[in-house]
């Protein structure tokens, strides 16, 4: 089953932000993921905390993603991004997908 990886960030601190798209976006790729989307053009249609920025990536399956978001080669980058962020980083089946 695919499952999707959503990423909300609001940063604190850019200075991670270049590295890590540089270095992540192949990493991702490396786990069979890939991106959907990485956008701040955002629009809250409800709620009270609109992200900076969003992404959708999108893994073949729940063990490919964790494999990434485990994995030791994703660890440093992930540690910059929660230092100088605040994110949510959900991950969901995709599940009752019409197409």
């Amino acid at each position: 089953m695919k499952y999707f990886m959503i990423v909300e960030t609001n940063i604190t601190n850019p200075s991670w932000v270049q590295e890590y798209l540089l270095k992540v976006t192949p990493l991702l790729s490396k786990f069979g993921g890939k991106y959907l989307t990485r956008t701040s053009n955002i629009e809250l249609l409800e709620g009270d905390n609109k992200p900076q920025y969003t992404l959708v990536a999108e893994f073949s399956s729940k063990e490919k993603a964790l494999e990434f978001y485990q994995s030791s080669d994703y660890a440093p980058y992930k540690d910059s991004r929660k230092n100088g962020s605040s994110s949510n980083y959900l991950l969901l089946p995709v599940e009752n997908a019409t197409a």
